[in-house]
């Protein structure tokens, strides 16, 4: 008895969860709806109406992912998930003209954080948290290989992300080559460039910070005008995503604030 109060107890949790939806026919009307979808979880070897539900997908951009029966089950222990898991976004996504509109407002130039593959939630969350308090007008995460607005991204930025805008693109690159085209340096955080405390970042800027494992993809890399690097001094050659990006936001609104 004890055992089917906690499954109960447990299925009642799970399914209060926005952030996840179970089932074929409920991912199917999840697709054909306007809520943003993250990405999509397959058993391997599923058939039927799945193979419909992923061709959907598809033509929505949406990214599925086959996996292992024990990795859905361990997802959703006590649901019947039917074989397919969609993760959802825990808020609304903006477009590039929030963010204009945003640093318009504040009467600054524009400053954009740009995220090559964050794929912890809790590294998104700090980020949007760093950027918010130094101020930063946006971030712009890829819709593929990365993390989205989940419940634990939002969570992990405590309230920021409903002062942040936060838009999801398809390429990286092509939005940096917009980026450029709208009047904004774009600067990597990245080694073996300038160090970030002599480089002039005063101005409408756009900073890209990379994966957490690989930094940022060569191809991202080439796109961008200039490279700031963190002087390290230590026996480890990296920081940290979010440090990383806390360390350059707070350079931005230091040069910016000493500018005035």
């Amino acid at each position: 008895m004890k055992t089917k109060r906690y499954a109960e107890k447990r299925r009642s949790l799970n399914s209060e969860r926005t952030d996840m939806v179970f089932g074929r026919n409920p991912v199917a009307e999840l697709i054909d709806g306007n809520r943003p979808v993250e990405k999509i979880f397959v058993a391997k070897g599923a058939e039927g109406s799945i193979k419909q539900i992923i061709a959907k997908a598809g033509v929505k951009g949406i990214p599925t992912v086959q996996v292992e029966r024990d990795a859905l089950d361990k997802m959703a222990p006590f649901e019947n998930y039917q074989g397919i898991i969609a993760i959802t976004a825990a808020y609304e996504y903006k477009e590039l003209s929030d963010i204009y509109k945003k640093a318009e407002t504040s009467g600054e130039p524009v400053f954009i954080l740009v995220l090559d593959g964050i794929e912890d939630p809790h590294n998104l969350g700090a980020i949007i948290r760093s950027a918010e308090c130094a101020g930063a007008h946006g971030v712009i995460i890829p819709k593929r290989r990365a993390v989205g607005l989940t419940e634990v991204a939002a969570k992990a930025a405590a309230g920021a992300v409903e002062h942040v805008p936060c838009v999801r693109v398809t390429n990286i690159g092509a939005t940096i080559e917009q980026l450029k085209k709208d009047g904004l340096w774009v600067a990597a955080c990245d080694m073996g460039g300038e160090n970030y405390f002599d480089a002039n970042l005063t101005g409408p800027i756009a900073v890209v910070i990379g994966n957490e494992g690989n930094g940022i993809s060569r191809l991202v890399k080439e796109k961008c005008d200039f490279t700031v690097s963190m002087p390290l001094m230590g026996h480890i050659n990296s920081l940290n995503a979010s440090n990383a990006a806390a360390v350059i936001c707070y350079e931005i609104r230091r040069q910016r604030m000493k500018k005035v």
